[in-house]
């Protein structure tokens, strides 16, 4: 049995809660949140011991690993401290809202020696294991992405110095896919307003943006982001000549000249996650982890690089190109 805690039991933090409670090697020893109530709730559902300080948790109990669910701006150290624990992690994206701080947490990780993941669940979708496959052999040239939805009602969400914004916080996770398959991000230039939706109250984030990069492979791409609509939509367009690799929200198309093929998700990607993860510490196998922390790291380092191009006008490159 694996002894698993989980700081931050709302949001994200419930929903791993309902999936790590399904997993036959996992004991949930102990959940944390700032929240007593919810904390309480929680632990009484999964038989678990519960806190309010994840300090405390992490000094009392005996974790196999932890679950890091809070928002980006309330990191503090719990990774170092976990990982000088020797207990494993997975740290819920965004890693952190500064890049020299989540590097120095990076260092700390991979001196510990233990396994970290982060929290990019889309890697794990069936579809997006067909799409990488396609792709393995053929040269992209061109990206289309987009993340496109309504207004989260969260109040530190509206916060840029709280989340960072629609893109680091939320439509990262496209824009992780755009690397993940597509390849690693070099360059970039972006635009952002906050033009329709200032009637939000405490709202300073941008509600729009379009972001242009170009790959180390050499292909040019762009994506949309925001959150001006009624519904939601996400997805990624991958071209090269005679093909199309096409991921509209979890379901896939692959069109060539002579043939179109469809395929509809039919896993659970956040139970695929979980199992990975469980499974990457019994077999001390980290290739299991299709989104390492230090994946994480880069793709947080590409959102950020967008807010300062979007900030000062100017293209940005990346260091990790």
């Amino acid at each position: 049995m694996i002894n698993i805690g989980v700081i931050g039991a709302g949001g994200i933090g419930a929903i791993h809660l309902k999936h790590l409670g399904k997993h036959p090697d996992v004991k949930v020893a102990a959940i944390c949140d700032t929240n007593r109530t919810l904390s309480e709730a929680q632990s009484a559902a999964c038989g678990a011991a519960s806190y309010t300080d994840a300090h405390e948790m992490l000094d009392k109990e005996r974790l196999d690993a932890v679950y890091v669910c809070v928002p980006p701006f309330c990191h503090g150290d719990l990774e170092e401290t976990a990982a000088a624990k020797g207990v494993h992690l997975m740290v819920e994206k965004p890693l952190g809202l500064d890049m020299e701080t989540v590097r120095r947490k990076a260092e700390s990780i991979a001196e510990s020696g233990i396994i970290a993941a982060s929290g990019y669940c889309l890697r794990y979708m069936d579809t997006v294991a067909i799409a990488k496959q396609y792709l393995s052999d053929k040269k992209v040239a061109m990206i289309r992405a987009h993340y496109l939805t309504v207004p989260v009602d969260t109040p530190w969400w509206r916060k840029k110095a709280l989340s960072g914004g629609q893109l680091v916080e939320q439509s990262t996770h496209t824009l992780d896919l755009v690397r993940y398959l597509g390849g690693e991000i070099v360059r970039l230039y972006a635009d952002m307003g906050l033009l329709v939706m200032d009637d939000i109250p405490d709202l300073d984030i941008p509600d729009v943006g379009m972001i242009q990069f170009t790959l180390d492979n050499g292909a040019f791409g762009h994506m949309q982001t925001g959150f001006i609509q009624f519904d939601h939509r996400t997805g990624i367009e991958l071209m090269g000549r005679n093909f199309r690799v096409t991921l509209d929200g979890t379901t896939l198309t692959i069109t060539e000249p002579d043939k179109e093929t469809i395929y509809r998700s039919k896993t659970n990607f956040y139970q695929r996650e979980t199992d990975a993860f469980v499974r990457a510490i019994q077999q001390n196998d980290r290739s299991l982890i299709l989104a390492s922390y230090e994946d994480g790291m880069k793709t947080l380092e590409a959102t950020l690089a967008a807010n300062a191009s979007a900030a000062s006008g100017l293209p940005v490159l990346l260091k990790q190109g």
